[in-house]
């Protein structure tokens, strides 16, 4: 009876709650890129936004940490992809852009390059200079292309839409190409020429490389239909 009694008191007891831990806020700091411009950026395309990231970052350099894992552009910033784009802006029709010049392969000296294209064209728009890059990815980022296939003996040619991933890299690529022929050789520096090239495609000129060769590529898949 005894040890009954005691399970029973024991099993009517019920354990005090502990106080609940406040939680603490921590709130991290406004980082800045090259310590100057906020990381943020309005998209008017959703079919890019999620393959645009604008990470609050300082240096934007990874070193390849990210190389390893599938799809790891998509995760880079934007700025860091343009910069590695400057450093071989890769096929122009059949030549290959390659250099030891104005765009070498040296990663430091192209993130130096933007960040001055990025002073002129905050002092020329005043507005935030990623913002500015991102509404130029936008606007001339390409959808269809031109690829051929072989029907019997002749080479066939047919419009294909373009995803989201090769949209960015096409446009980073001729816009890299664009500055390499308006700087290299020339009195123009390539900071300038990043500049002008930048905001043309962000108003949709056609003073811009990267929007012309858009222009070009829709044209051409229009008339492949």
């Amino acid at each position: 009876m005894i040890r009954r009694k005691r399970f029973e008191d024991a099993k009517e007891q019920k354990p005090t709650p502990k106080p609940a831990v406040k939680e603490k806020t921590v709130k991290l700091p406004d980082i800045k890129l090259f310590g100057r411009w906020a990381n943020v950026a309005e998209f008017t395309e959703p079919g890019l936004q999620k393959y645009i990231t604008v990470m609050p970052v300082m240096i934007p350099k990874n070193y390849g940490s990210m190389s390893s894992q599938r799809f790891h552009k998509s995760r880079m910033h934007i700025v860091e992809r343009l910069a590695l784009h400057m450093m071989v802006p890769g096929h122009a029709g059949k030549r290959h852009r390659l250099t030891s010049g104005q765009l070498g392969g040296k990663c430091d000296r192209n993130l130096a390059t933007i960040e001055k294209a990025f002073e002129i064209i905050e002092s020329r728009t005043k507005t935030n200079p990623v913002q500015v890059l991102v509404k130029a990815i936008e606007n001339a980022a390409p959808r269809e292309e031109i690829t051929s296939y072989q029907m019997g003996s002749v080479m066939a040619r047919d419009a294909v839409i373009m995803s989201p991933q090769r949209r960015i890299d096409k446009t980073l690529r001729t816009m890299a190409q664009g500055v390499y022929k308006a700087s290299f050789g020339k009195k123009k520096s390539a900071e300038e020429a990043l500049a002008q090239e930048l905001i043309a495609a962000s108003n949709g000129s056609s003073d811009s490389h990267a929007f012309k060769e858009k222009e070009r590529l829709e044209r051409e898949a229009m008339g492949a239909r």
